[in-house]
């Protein structure tokens, strides 16, 4: 089952990124990032085409208090998101008896491999695991989504199985992966 999000008041700083709630204030930063062809696509998006489209889902973020801004902590830019979702119960229906959670994330490209999402990810793992007590973590990728592969691969997420997701940009063969607390606990981090 989904547990409950709210963070609100949650900040998580790594080395180099700071992960805290989304604030209007936000809005051109994201919009940067949100408006390049090719970003949101890789997450089932379509890129963002005016201020008030990302406005409209900014105001959403900040309503739902599951998304964190990734800050680069070196200019305090906001150059990505790292979401808290809650998977398909019904698709998903074996998990009823944990407690769990989707990640989603997107990084501006001009930040691409630098190893910014892993680090942010996996801080994000650790409070989720750590504070929220969940059971299990999910994420995907479509398949032909070598970048964020890597990343799930990198924070020890295992394949869990194939599926067709239905998105903004069509339906897509996605790869479930998942990462239960006691891998987490034993150190495949």
């Amino acid at each position: 089952m989904n547990c409950e999000i709210d963070i609100s008041n949650v900040k998580i700083e790594t080395k180099r990124v700071l992960l805290r709630p989304f604030e209007l204030e936000d809005l051109n930063d994201f919009f940067e990032y949100a408006s390049v062809e090719g970003v949101g696509e890789m997450a089932g998006w379509i890129h963002h085409t005016s201020l008030e489209q990302t406005k409209t889902i900014l105001d959403l973020f900040i309503k739902h208090k599951k998304v964190f801004a990734v800050v680069l902590k070196e200019n305090q830019k906001v150059i990505g998101s790292l979401g808290i979702e809650a998977y398909d119960e019904k698709k998903l229906n074996e998990f009823d008896s944990w407690k769990g959670r989707e990640i989603g994330y997107v990084l501006s490209k001009m930040y691409w491999g630098k190893g910014l999402i892993p680090e942010a990810l996996e801080a994000v793992i650790q409070y989720l695991f750590e504070k929220v007590k969940v059971d299990f973590l999910v994420c995907s990728y479509f398949n032909d989504n070598y970048q964020s592969k890597r990343v799930q691969e990198k924070c020890g997420f295992q394949f869990y199985k194939q599926m067709t997701y239905e998105s903004a940009v069509g339906k897509k063969d996605i790869h479930l992966n998942i990462l239960w607390k006691k891998d987490y606990e034993n150190g495949k981090l």
